[in-house]
């Protein structure tokens, strides 16, 4: 009868190199996901108003970021082909109504020249804002 107890046991391992890698496609999946959720938004801090209204229809989104570049539908055109390029969507659909979204940084000025070319071209154009909390 063999009394003695067995001292080699086999080790126990548990490998996590296979957890490392899913870790970082899930990551990698939320941070693509968080960016398709709302596609046609530039990120800016909006001023506050404690009044709200609907959106007209027709419209288009025009931003401006707090270093002074311009986007019409998320795509950057540069200030001085601005008009232009709101005067192509207005021969598209007449009716049209701008929707600035204009960092709260930013001078007033630069506010008022997207309004002046919103003047010239007779298109209506609504200062988008945040509600206050």
């Amino acid at each position: 009868m063999n009394l003695r107890k067995r001292s080699r046991r086999p080790a126990v391992e548990v490998h996590t190199s296979a957890l490392n890698d899913i870790m970082f496609f899930l990551l990698l999946f939320f941070l693509l996901a968080s960016a398709v959720v709302n596609p046609n938004v530039v990120k800016l801090f909006l001023p506050r108003s404690s009044s709200g209204q609907a959106v007209p229809q027709k419209t288009i989104n025009v931003s401006i970021t707090k270093e002074l570049e311009y986007f019409v539908e998320k795509e950057k055109v540069p200030y001085d082909q601005l008009f232009s390029k709101i005067e192509a969507y207005q021969k598209a659909s007449p009716e049209l109504t701008v929707i600035l979204f204009a960092d709260r940084t930013i001078a007033i000025e630069n506010v008022v020249d997207l309004t002046d070319i919103a003047n010239k071209l007779k298109i209506k154009l609504v200062l988008a804002t945040e509600t206050k909390k």
